[in-house]
């Protein structure tokens, strides 16, 4: 028996689809189908019913996606914690966010929430936006603290993964004031995040909106913080959150080229049930503290 087994399995259930769930799972098909069939002789009955499209559950399939579901975040849940290696009598809440809100908003809107709240112990993880989506989809994470833009739409089922707004950013387009827009009549040179990035999509969009000319792309890197250096040392424009250069833009050491996009900061819950009652209470806490006006 074997975790990424259950994985397969409840990725079919929610796709209804062996080759969108193969992709998903960055294996072959012919592979896929062999492990969910590896699954089903390891419990003894069919799980899936391969006469129908879009395929579907059979009944003892639909009875045993619960039990998958608990299961693999029990498991995932498990190792973060022991992860975590937190020595601490409270219980411990996991939050997936950005790296950088983790810099820029998670300290003092978690004061905030932790004085409605009392004593709450945390685990923040950052990371890009693909594997805080992965963390609390698997249920390594209680929480998603993400930005938000209306072109680039969160795939998450709002009723499994409720979200509320938390905050506010927005993507600003900086550059530093010793390089020329726009020199010679050419673009000015770009620095972007990578075509797969959550922010890299924002930007594109923000580019297209303000009618920036499309400079040639010199550097790329998925973090906020490390384009923000490059502008710094005049390599080219980047569009940053301006919560990551508020002082940089007062003191005149970046300026904007455009104007701002607003972002919103979502903070999403996983909808499954933390594990322990203390862990549940502890959460629900947080979620209604969320909720209350500022």
């Amino acid at each position: 028996m074997e975790l990424k087994w259950l994985e397969d399995f409840l990725s079919l259930a929610q796709t209804r689809s062996f080759s969108r769930s193969a992709e998903a799972r960055h294996v072959t098909q012919s592979a896929f189908s062999r492990r969910i069939r590896a699954l089903e002789l390891w419990l003894g009955v069919a799980l899936v019913d391969r006469s129908t499209y879009p395929t579907t559950l059979t009944p003892e399939g639909r009875r045993f996606r619960d039990t998958a579901e608990e299961s693999v975040r029990v498991l995932l849940g498990a190792r973060a914690d022991l992860r975590a290696g937190l020595d601490s009598p409270e219980p411990l809440v996991r939050i997936a966010g950005l790296h950088t809100l983790a810099l820029t908003f998670f300290p003092a809107w978690f004061r905030t929430l932790a004085a409605r709240t009392g004593p709450v112990a945390t685990r923040l993880l950052p990371d890009d936006f693909h594997d805080c989506l992965q963390a609390l989809v698997e249920g390594g994470a209680d929480f998603l603290l993400t930005f938000h833009h209306p072109g680039v739409p969160i795939p998450l089922d709002p009723a499994l993964y409720p979200h509320r707004v938390v905050g506010a950013d927005a993507l600003v387009p900086v550059r530093s004031p010793d390089l020329a827009a726009g020199a010679e009549g050419r673009p000015v040179p770009r620095l972007d995040y990578g075509r797969d990035s959550f922010l890299g999509r924002v930007s594109a969009l923000a580019q297209a909106e303000l009618g920036l000319p499309p400079g040639p792309v010199v550097h790329a890197n998925p973090m906020a913080e490390a384009l923000k250096c490059m502008a710094l040392e005049g390599h080219g424009l980047a569009f940053v959150p301006r919560s990551l250069v508020t002082r940089e833009l007062a003191e005149g050491r970046l300026v904007a080229a455009g104007p701002a996009v607003p972002l919103e900061i979502r903070l999403y819950r996983n909808g499954a049930p933390a594990h322990g009652p203390r862990a549940r209470a502890a959460v629900a806490a947080i979620w209604a503290a969320a909720s209350a006006p500022a």
